[in-house]
């Protein structure tokens, strides 16, 4: 019986994840649970999954929540994550499933701890990608990641040697915008930029989707993951969502790892790894007729461009790119930026002397991490919000 810490029981992940243990009782129980904000999300899976521990947004009123469930610990806040991370349960895993940058921190706590780390959260390896895997490995904790095209990765490089890998090729869809051009995009609604024709996501990784944003977040993380240099991590499009990633061997051979479109595999895979379990749905081919392969337009999409960028500076740059694409992922949904602006906001901090000059003494630590993090957002929105 695994115990499972969730963090970010309310979003897309988490939902998803419950449905797998709702289907199987018999394996895991939930111990301990994150939400932000939806309490008409959270009170019903309080009430069915009876967790001890539950950690909620600093704004939600735990006084009425102790009352409406007294045998079960509330706390608040980031160091309420901290302490999901951390629960004292048996034979505990931590499912990651957070949005942003908020799920570095209880990402290491947990790591400290020993405990495996089955992560959704694309910016813990974002933005602090060398200090995680560094302990992992000095905790002897594994990360295993729920991201469909990283799960793909790892599912074909079960029983592998690296040395072995000529390049990892991670598949897009295009998400909801493919076939606008840059002049379209300024007139783009929130309501159609988060209709993506294959996946059931969150608001905030739909928009990085469309901007691509989210395949350079997926280099960057499968560089960390993986072991593989960035320059042997290849994007293509692929429009139908079917095969979630191929990786290429030093003898020519390609292996692809195909599904439905559906996260429940994924992390289906990540709670048994690295066996396969049954779960439907499944892929029928024949159905799905015909696939199809494109190379990246990196003119329409310069965003996987500023990706490689930032790696490729190391430091406080990823944290950067990711600190102003979130601000301004969050601003677009607000309705106050064109989605064109996300992309162009991005390339001006990357190239802004003064503002990487301002974290150039800093220590690369997790604070001082999230200390950038926090920084450029405030930047970013007493810019547009004046």
């Amino acid at each position: 019986m695994r115990n499972i810490c969730l963090l970010g029981a309310t979003g897309s992940i988490g939902t998803q994840v419950l449905d797998i243990v709702r289907n199987h009782p018999e394996q895991c129980r939930v111990k301990a649970i994150s939400f932000n904000q939806n309490l008409t999300k959270a009170i019903p899976i309080i009430e069915e999954f009876k967790p001890s521990l539950v950690a909620c947004g600093e704004n939600i009123d735990i006084g009425n929540l102790r009352q409406e469930f007294p045998g079960v610990e509330f706390v608040k806040g980031i160091e309420g994550l901290l302490e999901v991370a951390r629960y004292p349960a048996p034979n505990p895993v931590v499912i990651n499933a957070l949005v942003g940058s908020v799920g570095c921190l209880p990402t290491a706590q947990a790591l400290k701890n020993g405990r495996n780390v089955l992560l959704a959260n694309k910016e813990t390896l974002v933005i602090a990608g060398e200090i995680i895997m560094k302990l992992a490995e000095e905790n002897k904790a594994r990360i295993i990641p729920i991201d469909s095209e990283h799960s793909a990765i790892a599912q074909i490089l079960i029983g592998k040697n690296s040395s072995e890998i000529e390049k990892l090729i991670l598949t897009a869809s295009g998400g909801s915008l493919f076939e606008k051009t840059k002049e379209e995009l300024k007139t783009v609604t929130v309501a159609e930029a988060l209709r993506h024709p294959n996946w059931q996501m969150g608001a905030k990784i739909t928009v990085d989707s469309a901007t691509l944003m989210n395949k350079g977040f997926e280099i960057m993380e499968a560089a960390h993951l993986f072991k593989v240099p960035e320059e042997k991590i290849a994007v293509v499009i692929h429009r139908e969502s079917i095969v979630h990633s191929l990786v290429e061997f030093v003898d020519g051979s390609v292996i692809a790892q195909m599904a439905v479109p559906d996260m429940h595999l994924p992390i289906n895979f990540a709670l048994n790894y690295p066996s396969h379990k049954p779960l439907v749905p499944r892929l029928d081919l024949t159905k799905i007729g015909c696939l199809t392969f494109q190379p990246v337009d990196e003119e329409r999409f310069k965003t996987i461009k500023l990706a490689r960028f930032a790696f490729s500076k190391g430091g406080f740059y990823p944290a950067v790119l990711n600190a102003t694409n979130e601000a301004m992922v969050q601003l677009f949904l607000e309705g106050t930026v064109t989605i064109d602006r996300i992309e162009s906001e991005i390339a001006s901090a990357m190239s802004d002397d003064s503002l990487m000059n301002s974290f150039r003494n800093l220590t690369f630590t997790l604070e001082n991490i999230m200390k950038v993090d926090q920084d450029v957002k405030n930047k970013i929105m007493q810019k547009y919000k004046r």
